[in-house]
């Protein structure tokens, strides 16, 4: 019995922890894939004017590889998007977000949170602190969250870390309870660029992972967004 009591501790310790432990960033890698570049985009962002009332693209590489203001046909457009950028990463840089005030905010994070390990719970959780953050200090910005993109591990060129496609699905899932949970809207772009095996369509990326630049797949997204009638 003695025995018994030493290893039961050992054994059930992660099922007995409390959702609030399981969540804790102690626990997680918290610092994004590319830590030198973070600073230099939260330089960037310090520098620009405050102006409220814009619409704003807030996520990682996905998003800043995109030409918001050409895309959207704003100048007026931000783009808040930081390579290798995870959910921790985002809510650390709220404040800025915050006092711009804007008038639409869409969220597009969380897939190197997976290539990190980060479990799908914790990434739910952090969207639904920066979402209930977002709704405190600016109560009428529409906020839109978007699912996860599918990755493609056929493509030459795929960063094998990110090769985890079942847990972006399950990721996805508890994003759009989180999103029907604070009564927003979640956008669903995994299905808009999947290909017939559930995999990101590979016309549209060169690595597996990210959308071309000039390949048409930032011009659908948006052509989507407006079908919705979210811009």
């Amino acid at each position: 019995m003695k025995i018994f009591l030493r290893i039961l501790p050992i054994c059930l310790v992660f099922p007995l922890l409390s959702y609030s432990q399981i969540t804790n960033e102690r626990l997680f890698d918290t610092v994004g894939f590319i830590p030198d570049h973070y600073p230099q985009r939260i330089d960037i962002f310090d520098k620009e004017p405050v102006a409220t009332g814009q619409i704003i693209f807030l996520g990682n590489s996905i998003t800043e590889m995109g030409n918001w203001k050409q895309l959207v046909n704003d100048t007026d457009a931000i783009n808040r998007g930081i390579s290798g950028d995870i959910t921790f990463g985002v809510l650390k840089r709220m404040d800025d977000i915050i006092k711009r005030k804007p008038s639409k905010l869409f969220l597009l994070i969380g897939i190197n949170d997976i290539g990190k390990d980060i479990p799908e719970a914790v990434i739910a959780d952090n969207i639904r602190k920066i979402v209930i953050r977002l709704k405190s200090g600016s109560p009428f910005t529409k906020i839109y969250v978007e699912s996860i993109m599918p990755v493609n591990p056929d493509i030459p060129n795929f960063p094998q870390h990110y090769n985890k496609q079942e847990h972006v699905i399950a990721a996805n899932k508890l994003i759009k309870k989180v999103a029907a949970d604070l009564h927003i809207i979640y956008v669903n772009i995994h299905d808009l660029f999947m290909d017939n095996h559930g995999r990101l369509d590979a016309k549209y990326t060169a690595d597996g992972l990210h959308l071309i630049a000039t390949g048409g797949g930032y011009q659908k997204w948006i052509a989507f967004l407006k079908k919705l009638g979210y811009l």
